[in-house]
């Protein structure tokens, strides 16, 4: 691909949530810091939600890698299980294996044990789930009862929720008021600034390797995040498709032009931003060919040149 042309040992804006890449960006170090805290205290649900591409995953992924040694974390990263399926894979992630044949009586006594013994062992057990907000009803009530066993002392067991805003919704609703008084500690995860994202690219950059001259001018990220929303995914699929862009074009430093290509080719982004570009584009050609009616050039030379010079930058 691009990587020998900029001089990149890996490719900077990837789609995978890679921890390699975290940078520490204000809100998801604060995520982190409402998570830890709430960890400390050993009780209760804990819920992080945001938007599609936030970054829930990335800090879900640094939380993991990041626990201390006396964590046994269970995690479920697709929890779209009905209760009898979510009680078997929490069973599996406390590392018991059993029949197949045990009811589900019999498998909820044995995860009690289970957590009983880690409890002993000085461990605090942990429940992550990720996109929880595809949780079926019944089993957001399965959860609520897991979070019932306890001792003396401690529960014995912490959930962490990890979410979008849907999930916020259907929690709102009445019948899971048990379960909302549950929730100690949580956070909403926040778009990036034009700032953060522009302090995003760079690292991300010279992350994967890069040290040359900057790539994107100051107005060209600006362009990015607007249309991205704040969203880094959107940030990552359009800072790709213009590397791809300059690359397939033989240069060393991203257009202008770059960027609003791929603005355009991509699902999602800013809208109002997508059609000021095309309308601008479309103004553009309409005046040029104003201009070659009245000075009488012919549109199949200069003109035409002019044309398809403006439709390079849709």
């Amino acid at each position: 691909m691009y990587l020998q042309h900029f001089g990149l040992s890996q490719l900077p804006f990837t789609l995978t949530p890679n921890t390699g890449f975290f940078f520490g960006l204000a809100p998801h170090v604060e995520a982190l810091q409402v998570l830890q805290t709430a960890l400390e205290t050993g009780e209760g649900f804990i819920k992080v939600t945001g938007e599609v591409g936030t970054g829930k995953t990335l800090v879900c992924r640094k939380l993991l890698n990041d626990l201390p040694a006396q964590y046994h974390c269970a995690y479920l990263p697709n929890p779209y299980l009905n209760p009898k399926e979510l009680r078997w894979a929490v069973a599996a992630e406390l590392g018991l294996s059993l029949p197949n044949k045990v009811d589900q009586q019999q498998l909820t006594r044995l995860i009690h044990e289970r957590l009983l013994a880690l409890n002993h062992q000085g461990f605090h057990v942990v429940l992550v789930l990720d996109e929880a907000q595809s949780l079926p009803d019944e089993s957001i009530e399965a959860l609520r009862l897991f979070t019932n066993l306890e001792t003396e002392n401690c529960k014995l067991l912490q959930v962490v929720l990890f979410g979008q805003p849907e999930l916020d919704q259907r929690l709102a609703q009445p019948k899971f008021r048990q379960l909302r008084q549950r929730i100690t500690f949580s956070y909403g995860l926040r778009p990036l600034t034009w700032d953060e994202i522009h302090a995003y690219i760079r690292y991300r950059l010279a992350i994967a390797g890069y040290q040359g001259p900057e790539l994107f001018t100051a107005a060209d990220i600006k362009r990015i995040a607007k249309a991205a929303r704040g969203i880094p995914r959107l940030v990552n699929i359009l800072a790709h498709k213009s590397l791809l862009l300059c690359y397939g074009q033989g240069e060393k430093k991203v257009r202008t032009r770059h960027c609003l290509a791929a603005i355009t080719d991509t699902e999602d982004i800013n809208l109002q931003h997508k059609v000021s570009v095309s309308r601008l584009n479309i103004l553009l050609v309409v005046l040029l060919a104003a201009v070659a009616l009245v000075i009488g050039l012919n549109s199949d030379s200069c003109c035409g040149e002019w044309v398809t010079q403006i439709s390079e930058i849709k």
